[in-house]
């Protein structure tokens, strides 16, 4: 996907609201790609939308350090990670450390990312909220680091994270997230585009249905011009 395709479907979809991206994929017959509604972003104001790039790790490692992992060595993860993608990340339903921090936003950030998905929690919530251009949304903060109680394994690879609707939603990567403060989508690569258009379609309308009730009109009046109110 070029650049400039990837740009314009961001722009369609922050245009929106998850509820609006909700409403289309349902009726595209996509009803389950919500994740569980307690990953939200650490500040109400914060959205995002990016392909994901996929993060899978463990609970209290069996292994401290003996094997190689080379795709976190020597911050290997930060070669990986690509322009305009959302770290999404699988802490396999770890409930104690946080599995992102503030200087892993800020690399992250630095290799092209715009945010991230955390299935677990964070730390450093004060330092990642005066980020710029950054966006995060995680399960919960926490102080204790991870080190020795869970560890990344494997990256770019098809995870499973929590759902609302089921227990679990797939994640490949390439597919994309689109986050605000009601909740977080995943939208599969194979309906992308059609998606964002028809996001970007009934945002407009909700533009319109906003400013016909600020000139006064009522329910009635503002649902029949535009079927959507």
């Amino acid at each position: 996907m070029t650049k400039e395709v990837m740009d314009s479907i961001r722009e369609k979809l922050m245009q929106a609201y998850s509820a609006d991206l909700y409403d289309v994929l349902d009726k595209m017959g996509y009803p389950n790609q919500c994740l569980d509604l307690s990953i939200s972003p650490l500040s109400p104001d914060w959205k995002a939308a990016g392909p994901a790039f996929t993060i899978w790790g463990i609970r209290e490692p069996r292994f401290d350090g003996d094997l190689p992992r080379p795709d976190f060595d020597n911050h290997a993860l930060f070669d990986r990670i690509y322009p305009g993608c959302i770290v999404a990340i699988n802490a396999e339903k770890d409930q104690i450390v946080g599995h992102w921090g503030e200087m892993m936003s800020y690399g992250a950030r630095a290799a092209g990312a715009v945010g991230a998905v955390i299935d677990g929690g964070t730390r450093d919530k004060p330092g990642i909220l005066d980020i710029e251009n950054w966006s995060c949304f995680a399960r919960y903060t926490s102080p204790i680091e991870s080190k020795s109680r869970w560890r990344p394994r494997e990256v770019e690879i098809p995870i499973y994270m929590t759902g609302t609707l089921t227990s679990s939603v797939l994640v490949r990567p390439g597919d994309w997230l689109f986050g605000d403060v009601d909740g977080v989508i995943v939208i599969p690569i194979e309906i992308l585009e059609e998606a964002a258009e028809k996001v970007s379609e009934l945002a407009h309308l909700e533009r319109l249905s906003r400013e016909a009730f600020r000139e006064g009109k009522t329910f009635r009046e503002v649902y029949d011009m535009y079927r959507r109110a």
